[in-house]
């Protein structure tokens, strides 16, 4: 994939890398995006949705169905695009181990981190910067970790947010009316 923002790219990815590295960071980001992952929400959300009753039950059921949505446009994107990691092509990176072999555009677990998180934020307006900081927060992991450009992560947020606006204004009233006949 060309992309038009080689520059910002490179300069932002090597800023959080490289200058901003700290042994704090190193643990911090390694676990934050490994409990963040898409696969990790989507467990929790579906755990959820069979162990919670009521309303909570019905906004576990947005969130799966968010994370399969915006998960399901990472995964055509990815094949799309066919960007290569960033680790692959500047070797100067600090990995920390990690080996992927799909591609890098967009990010998935800034996705689901904001797809999750929008959806949280609707229901719990109260908790909507928290929600939406912890997708910011999986995002810089990304790009902290190596596996991400900064674009990558800017694509996953509108993905996450986007999808899971339409899902919860549009697509879930239709899901319910349908569960509820």
């Amino acid at each position: 994939m060309k992309n038009p923002f080689k520059s910002f790219d490179d300069i932002l990815i090597r800023f959080i890398n490289q200058k901003i590295r700290n042994r704090y960071f190193d643990i911090f980001f390694y676990y934050v995006t490994y409990l963040a992952g898409p696969t990790f929400l989507t467990l929790i959300s579906v755990i959820s949705m069979i162990f919670l009753h009521g309303k909570l039950r019905m906004i576990a059921f947005e969130g799966v169905v968010g994370l399969f949505v915006s998960g399901g446009i990472v995964q055509i994107l990815k094949r799309v695009f066919s960007r290569n990691r960033p680790y692959w092509i500047l070797k100067e990176l600090n990995t920390y181990g990690i080996d992927l072999s799909d591609y890098s555009f967009p990010s998935g677990h800034t996705t689901a981190g904001f797809s999750l998180g929008t959806i949280m934020a609707f229901h719990f307006p109260e908790y909507a910067l928290f929600c939406l900081f912890f997708g910011c927060i999986i995002g810089v992991s990304r790009i902290y970790l190596a596996v991400h450009y900064p674009t990558d992560v800017v694509a996953g947020m509108f993905i996450g947010i986007g999808s899971s606006v339409l899902i919860h204004w549009k697509i879930f009233p239709v899901i319910l009316s349908h569960l509820l006949w």
